[in-house]
């Protein structure tokens, strides 16, 4: 484009393109199908429109900044409804898509580089999307609605944001970005939960526990803290993640005052993830870490790292140090093999393992646990808890969706590790590809005892570092 302004076109002569002026039309389609499926009143959404309207512009003008405020949207969305008498379910969905529609329409009357797509990880991306497509036909399931509302975290999120990572979020500053974006609100949330924690849930978080989330969120009289996430979980598996990206950018930065930032994000990540009372939140840090000593290739890191966890290991195990904190005890019986809850689990495995025993491919997506209660209630494998994210991918795909889903997961790790020990040279991208790419290892380790890997906000942030990688 010319840089005399007299031959740049205006707002007005963008406008009046056909193409983007259909662009505009769909994407403020889209955003007023969310509006009436959601509880907003239509007061309210006059007010918001003019806003709605100019960000709309924005998103077509710079589809990256949609990106932004999708990350931004991501790591606060759950929480969100809470306060807000807004669903906002398939929110994430709509915006996703606009920022599609935006970079396409932009895009119409130049060459799109599709080479960008010849890629290995996208290849496993559509296959594995092709295969959760193929469990419609599956005989074993009874509902579509189950099939759409759980495919989404399972495999649309990772369809979308991995394409869009390459088309609009491709450069450092985008990096950078994200990066700043995760460790500003993930300081955020360990505030929060470090309030609830001391003061107390606030009045809505209480209506919250009343209605239910108290079952699994008070524990012998001790609330395990949730922040503004869907639930403790999610808090401390994500918390954990921030903790080991946090430490490894720490150990990885020259600049004195972004060292000082990124020891803060690391101090909260593992602050927020010991106060959420998850223990299987600790296989993060041990599997991130871990694959980081061997990222570095250093004899002498590998040592003192190996040195570490050992140690850390007996401290958990065999001693009973620091009992009287009820956040050190909580993560302590995450090594109790006589631990109820691990027994529980093992003996709803052995249930699967019966009724699958002669289905491949499992019961259907979206068949299996307390989310398919609100499908089919009276199904079998929905009234029997999966509690693991490897285990409820087991239910619903079967053993070869199983098989499938671990095979692309490990190429994902070994081929990102390859490239990261022996492809970077740059020690600074190298710090920052190692933290993203052990901290999603340390969420797939997670996800054997945690329903994690397909959840808000840790999904997308996960495909987000496999991206970049």
């Amino acid at each position: 484009m010319s840089d005399n302004p007299f031959l740049q076109k205006t707002g007005a002569a963008k406008v009046a393109n056909p193409l983007a002026f259909l662009g505009f039309i769909v994407m403020s389609v889209l955003f007023g199908f969310f509006l009436s499926q959601s509880d907003i009143s239509i007061v309210f959404a006059l007010i918001i429109l003019p806003f709605i309207v100019i960000f709309l512009n924005r998103v077509y003008v710079n589809p990256s900044l949609g990106m932004t405020f999708a990350y931004i949207l991501n790591l606060i969305l759950m929480g969100i409804t809470r306060y807000v008498p807004v669903k906002l379910g398939y929110v994430m969905d709509i915006f996703l898509v606009l920022i599609f529609l935006a970079y396409f329409f932009q895009h119409f009357y130049k060459k799109i580089d599709w080479t960008i797509l010849k890629d290995d990880l996208i290849y496993l991306t559509i296959i594995w999307f092709g295969y959760i497509v193929m469990e419609i036909a599956n005989p074993e399931a009874e509902s579509i609605g189950a099939w759409f509302s759980a495919m989404r975290g399972i495999a649309l999120y990772m369809l979308l944001i991995i394409p869009l990572v390459y088309f609009v979020y491709d450069k450092p500053k985008n990096l950078n970005t994200f990066l700043y974006i995760w460790g500003i609100i993930g300081i955020l949330a360990s505030v929060k939960g470090a309030l609830q924690l001391i003061i107390g849930p606030d009045p809505w978080e209480q209506k919250w526990l009343d209605e239910g989330g108290a079952v699994t969120h008070i524990l012998w009289g001790k609330l395990r803290v949730f922040s503004f996430f869907t639930d403790a979980g999610q808090f401390g598996a994500s918390q954990g993640q921030l903790g080991v990206v946090g430490t490894i950018l720490f150990l990885n930065t020259k600049d004195f005052k972004l060292k000082i930032f990124w020891l803060i994000v690391a101090a909260a990540g593992f602050y927020g993830m010991a106060i959420s009372g998850t223990r299987g939140a600790i296989a993060v840090p041990a599997a991130g870490f871990f694959l980081y000593i061997f990222l570095k290739k250093n004899v002498r890191v590998i040592t003192i790292g190996m040195t570490f966890m050992v140690l850390a290991f007996i401290f958990f195990k065999f001693t009973r140090i620091g009992d009287s904190n009820y956040q050190i005890n909580r993560m302590r019986t995450a090594f109790d093999t006589k631990d109820a809850s691990l027994n529980t689990r093992l003996r709803n495995q052995m249930l699967f393992a019966a009724y699958l025993k002669n289905k491949p491919f499992g019961g259907g997506v979206g068949h299996a646990g307390n989310r398919a209660q609100k499908f089919v209630p009276h199904g079998y494998l929905a009234n029997i808890a999966t509690d693991s994210w490897f285990v409820m991918i087991w239910a619903e795909c079967g053993i070869i969706g199983l098989y499938l889903h671990m095979f692309i997961l490990f190429y994902i790790v070994g081929k990102g590790a390859y490239i990261i020990m022996f492809r970077i040279k740059n020690p600074e991208l190298f710090g920052k590809l190692s933290a993203l790419h052990c901290g999603s290892f340390g969420i797939i380790g997670a996800s054997y005892g945690n329903m994690v890997l397909g959840q808000f906000p840790t999904h997308l942030i996960v495909f987000t570092s496999w991206a970049y990688v």
